[in-house]
Protein backbone atom coordinates (compact mmCIF):
# COMPACT_ATOMS: atom_id res chain seq x y z
CA UNK A 1 0.00 0.00 0.00
CA UNK A 2 1.14 3.90 -0.80
CA UNK A 3 2.46 5.89 2.36
CA UNK A 4 -0.59 8.50 1.48
CA UNK A 5 -3.39 6.22 0.25
CA UNK A 6 -6.09 7.65 1.35
CA UNK A 7 -4.97 10.39 1.80
CA UNK A 8 -6.01 14.25 0.86
CA UNK A 9 -3.65 17.05 0.20
CA UNK A 10 -3.85 20.83 -1.63
CA UNK A 11 -0.69 22.51 -3.30
CA UNK A 12 -0.95 26.27 -3.22
CA UNK A 13 1.23 26.94 -6.46
CA UNK A 14 1.06 23.60 -7.94
CA UNK A 15 0.88 23.84 -11.39
CA UNK A 16 4.40 24.10 -12.31
CA UNK A 17 8.15 24.09 -10.90
CA UNK A 18 8.65 22.60 -7.45
CA UNK A 19 4.56 23.02 -6.83
CA UNK A 20 4.39 20.51 -9.88
CA UNK A 21 6.62 17.89 -8.17
CA UNK A 22 5.68 18.17 -5.05
CA UNK A 23 1.71 17.28 -6.26
CA UNK A 24 2.59 14.32 -8.71
CA UNK A 25 4.84 13.11 -5.30
CA UNK A 26 1.98 12.91 -3.53
CA UNK A 27 -0.21 11.56 -5.92
CA UNK A 28 2.46 8.63 -6.48
CA UNK A 29 2.27 8.00 -2.93
CA UNK A 30 -1.11 7.48 -2.52
CA UNK A 31 -3.07 11.07 -2.41
CA UNK A 32 -5.53 12.48 -3.87
CA UNK A 33 -4.52 16.39 -4.75
CA UNK A 34 -5.87 19.57 -5.09
CA UNK A 35 -3.48 22.64 -6.79
CA UNK A 36 -3.96 26.31 -6.98
CA UNK A 37 -3.07 28.32 -10.26
CA UNK A 38 -2.98 32.01 -11.36
CA UNK A 39 -2.70 31.93 -14.70
CA UNK A 40 -2.10 29.07 -16.84
CA UNK A 41 -5.24 26.70 -16.86
CA UNK A 42 -3.52 24.76 -19.21
CA UNK A 43 -0.64 23.92 -17.09
CA UNK A 44 -2.88 23.11 -13.83
CA UNK A 45 -5.40 20.60 -16.06
CA UNK A 46 -2.33 19.08 -17.37
CA UNK A 47 -0.63 18.38 -13.27
CA UNK A 48 -4.13 17.13 -12.88
CA UNK A 49 -4.33 14.67 -15.88
CA UNK A 50 -0.87 13.24 -14.66
CA UNK A 51 -2.53 12.68 -10.90
CA UNK A 52 -5.45 11.17 -12.53
CA UNK A 53 -3.22 8.71 -14.91
CA UNK A 54 -1.85 7.73 -11.44
CA UNK A 55 -5.45 6.18 -10.26
CA UNK A 56 -5.62 9.57 -8.20
CA UNK A 57 -8.24 12.51 -7.94
CA UNK A 58 -6.84 15.78 -9.24
CA UNK A 59 -8.40 19.35 -8.90
CA UNK A 60 -7.10 22.66 -10.25
CA UNK A 61 -8.42 25.47 -8.11
CA UNK A 62 -7.92 29.16 -9.53
CA UNK A 63 -6.69 31.24 -6.49
CA UNK A 64 -4.38 33.85 -5.96
CA UNK A 65 -2.70 34.00 -2.79
CA UNK A 66 -2.39 37.61 -3.14
CA UNK A 67 -5.97 37.71 -2.21
CA UNK A 68 -6.91 37.54 1.48
CA UNK A 69 -10.32 35.37 -0.01
CA UNK A 70 -8.18 33.51 -1.98
CA UNK A 71 -5.89 32.24 0.25
CA UNK A 72 -8.13 31.04 2.46
CA UNK A 73 -11.11 29.75 0.15
CA UNK A 74 -8.37 27.36 -1.73
CA UNK A 75 -8.49 25.60 1.58
CA UNK A 76 -12.28 25.21 1.59
CA UNK A 77 -12.74 24.61 -1.50
CA UNK A 78 -10.22 21.64 -1.35
CA UNK A 79 -11.76 20.00 1.64
CA UNK A 80 -14.89 20.28 0.15
CA UNK A 81 -14.49 18.68 -2.93
CA UNK A 82 -11.98 15.98 -1.57
CA UNK A 83 -14.29 14.78 1.43
CA UNK A 84 -11.75 16.27 3.98
CA UNK A 85 -8.05 17.66 4.08
CA UNK A 86 -4.98 15.38 5.75
CA UNK A 87 -2.23 17.65 4.03
CA UNK A 88 -1.78 21.29 3.31
CA UNK A 89 1.39 22.58 1.12
CA UNK A 90 2.43 26.17 1.29
CA UNK A 91 4.25 26.18 -1.69
CA UNK A 92 3.04 29.38 -3.66
CA UNK A 93 5.40 32.43 -3.80
CA UNK A 94 6.73 35.28 -5.47
CA UNK A 95 9.90 36.94 -5.21
CA UNK A 96 10.85 40.82 -6.20
CA UNK A 97 14.57 41.12 -5.97
CA UNK A 98 16.27 44.24 -6.44
CA UNK A 99 18.02 47.44 -4.24
CA UNK A 100 15.95 48.39 -1.00
CA UNK A 101 15.74 51.64 -1.95
CA UNK A 102 14.25 50.90 -5.14
CA UNK A 103 11.19 48.84 -3.78
CA UNK A 104 8.36 50.28 -3.94
CA UNK A 105 5.03 49.72 -1.62
CA UNK A 106 3.37 47.88 -4.25
CA UNK A 107 6.23 45.21 -4.53
CA UNK A 108 6.01 44.93 -0.38
CA UNK A 109 2.90 44.82 -0.31
CA UNK A 110 2.00 42.08 -3.09
CA UNK A 111 5.29 39.77 -1.62
CA UNK A 112 4.30 40.20 2.12
CA UNK A 113 0.72 39.34 0.88
CA UNK A 114 1.45 36.46 -1.19
CA UNK A 115 4.75 34.78 1.06
CA UNK A 116 3.53 35.79 4.43
CA UNK A 117 -0.15 36.47 4.56
CA UNK A 118 -1.54 34.09 2.47
CA UNK A 119 0.39 31.17 3.87
CA UNK A 120 -1.03 32.23 7.28
CA UNK A 121 -4.40 32.58 5.94
CA UNK A 122 -3.92 29.11 4.26
CA UNK A 123 -2.37 27.67 7.62
CA UNK A 124 -4.97 29.34 9.41
CA UNK A 125 -7.82 27.90 7.87
CA UNK A 126 -6.37 24.32 7.28
CA UNK A 127 -6.21 24.32 11.50
CA UNK A 128 -9.78 23.90 11.65
CA UNK A 129 -10.42 21.56 8.53
CA UNK A 130 -6.93 19.12 8.89
CA UNK A 131 -7.50 15.45 10.64
CA UNK A 132 -6.01 14.73 13.58
CA UNK A 133 -2.72 13.77 12.46
CA UNK A 134 -2.42 15.53 9.58
CA UNK A 135 0.22 17.73 8.11
CA UNK A 136 1.07 21.63 7.36
CA UNK A 137 4.58 22.12 4.89
CA UNK A 138 5.87 24.83 4.53
CA UNK A 139 8.13 25.71 1.24
CA UNK A 140 10.37 29.15 2.39
CA UNK A 141 13.93 29.63 0.94
CA UNK A 142 17.34 29.17 1.95
CA UNK A 143 17.50 33.40 2.20
CA UNK A 144 15.65 33.04 5.18
CA UNK A 145 19.06 31.41 6.64
CA UNK A 146 21.63 32.96 4.71
CA UNK A 147 21.24 36.34 2.47
CA UNK A 148 24.83 36.06 -0.18
CA UNK A 149 24.48 39.37 -1.58
CA UNK A 150 22.65 42.70 -2.20
CA UNK A 151 19.18 42.74 -3.76
CA UNK A 152 17.08 40.41 -1.07
CA UNK A 153 15.96 42.60 1.61
CA UNK A 154 11.99 41.70 0.43
CA UNK A 155 12.66 38.48 -0.42
CA UNK A 156 14.36 37.09 2.53
CA UNK A 157 11.81 39.02 5.38
CA UNK A 158 9.39 37.36 3.83
CA UNK A 159 10.80 33.74 3.94
CA UNK A 160 12.02 34.18 7.41
CA UNK A 161 8.49 35.17 8.97
CA UNK A 162 7.94 31.99 7.94
CA UNK A 163 9.93 30.50 10.90
CA UNK A 164 8.16 32.13 13.63
CA UNK A 165 5.10 30.73 12.49
CA UNK A 166 5.92 27.22 11.46
CA UNK A 167 7.04 27.02 14.99
CA UNK A 168 4.26 28.52 16.76
CA UNK A 169 1.97 26.17 14.65
CA UNK A 170 3.15 23.27 15.94
CA UNK A 171 2.73 23.81 19.18
CA UNK A 172 -0.65 25.00 18.70
CA UNK A 173 -1.90 21.73 16.81
CA UNK A 174 0.70 19.54 18.34
CA UNK A 175 -1.90 17.94 20.63
CA UNK A 176 -3.92 16.98 18.02
CA UNK A 177 -0.67 14.75 15.90
CA UNK A 178 -0.84 17.84 13.23
CA UNK A 179 3.08 18.37 12.22
CA UNK A 180 3.96 21.92 10.95
CA UNK A 181 7.53 21.90 9.24
CA UNK A 182 9.68 24.21 7.01
CA UNK A 183 11.33 23.03 3.55
CA UNK A 184 13.98 25.77 2.54
CA UNK A 185 15.04 25.08 -1.03
CA UNK A 186 18.45 26.12 -2.30
CA UNK A 187 18.92 27.33 -5.87
CA UNK A 188 16.61 24.82 -7.50
CA UNK A 189 16.09 24.38 -11.76
CA UNK A 190 12.86 25.36 -12.49
CA UNK A 191 11.36 27.95 -15.42
CA UNK A 192 11.89 31.22 -12.70
CA UNK A 193 15.49 29.92 -11.94
CA UNK A 194 16.63 27.50 -14.69
CA UNK A 195 20.09 25.87 -14.31
CA UNK A 196 21.37 27.62 -17.38
CA UNK A 197 20.24 31.04 -16.95
CA UNK A 198 22.35 34.35 -16.77
CA UNK A 199 23.04 33.93 -12.66
CA UNK A 200 23.29 30.15 -12.35
CA UNK A 201 26.93 30.11 -11.96
CA UNK A 202 27.10 32.26 -9.24
CA UNK A 203 24.26 30.23 -7.29
CA UNK A 204 26.18 27.29 -7.64
CA UNK A 205 28.67 28.29 -6.57
CA UNK A 206 27.65 29.08 -3.28
CA UNK A 207 26.33 25.96 -2.36
CA UNK A 208 28.80 23.05 -1.28
CA UNK A 209 27.71 20.84 -4.06
CA UNK A 210 28.48 22.77 -6.97
CA UNK A 211 25.08 22.09 -8.48
CA UNK A 212 21.48 23.14 -9.06
CA UNK A 213 18.95 21.13 -7.23
CA UNK A 214 15.66 19.57 -8.32
CA UNK A 215 12.44 20.20 -7.97
CA UNK A 216 12.24 16.62 -7.92
CA UNK A 217 14.78 16.67 -4.74
CA UNK A 218 12.94 18.89 -2.89
CA UNK A 219 9.90 17.21 -3.95
CA UNK A 220 11.00 14.03 -2.58
CA UNK A 221 11.55 15.63 1.02
CA UNK A 222 8.25 16.92 0.97
CA UNK A 223 6.69 13.26 0.42
CA UNK A 224 8.66 12.40 3.47
CA UNK A 225 7.12 14.79 5.52
CA UNK A 226 3.73 14.29 4.41
CA UNK A 227 4.27 10.08 5.07
CA UNK A 228 3.73 8.80 8.66
CA UNK A 229 7.57 8.29 9.03
CA UNK A 230 7.78 11.78 10.09
CA UNK A 231 5.33 11.49 12.30
CA UNK A 232 7.84 12.76 15.19
CA UNK A 233 8.99 15.66 13.23
CA UNK A 234 7.60 19.20 13.70
CA UNK A 235 8.28 22.60 14.13
CA UNK A 236 11.77 22.57 12.06
CA UNK A 237 13.42 23.82 9.31
CA UNK A 238 14.85 21.40 6.98
CA UNK A 239 16.89 22.09 4.21
CA UNK A 240 17.20 20.83 0.51
CA UNK A 241 19.99 23.60 -0.86
CA UNK A 242 23.18 21.41 -1.35
CA UNK A 243 25.14 22.89 0.98
CA UNK A 244 23.93 26.81 1.15
CA UNK A 245 23.98 27.46 4.29
CA UNK A 246 26.61 25.19 5.44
Amino acid sequence: MSSLSGKTALVTGGSRGMGAAIALRLAEEGADVAITYVHSEDAARRIVAKIESMGRRGIALKADAAHAGDAAGAVDRAADDLGGLDILVNNAGIGVLGPVGDLTLADIDRVLAVNVRGVFLASQTAAGLLRDGGRIITIGSCMAQRVPGPGGTLYATSKAALIGLNKALARELGGRGITANLVQPGPIDTDMNPADGPFADGQSAMTALGRFGSADEVASLVGYLAGADAAYVTGTELSVDGGHAA
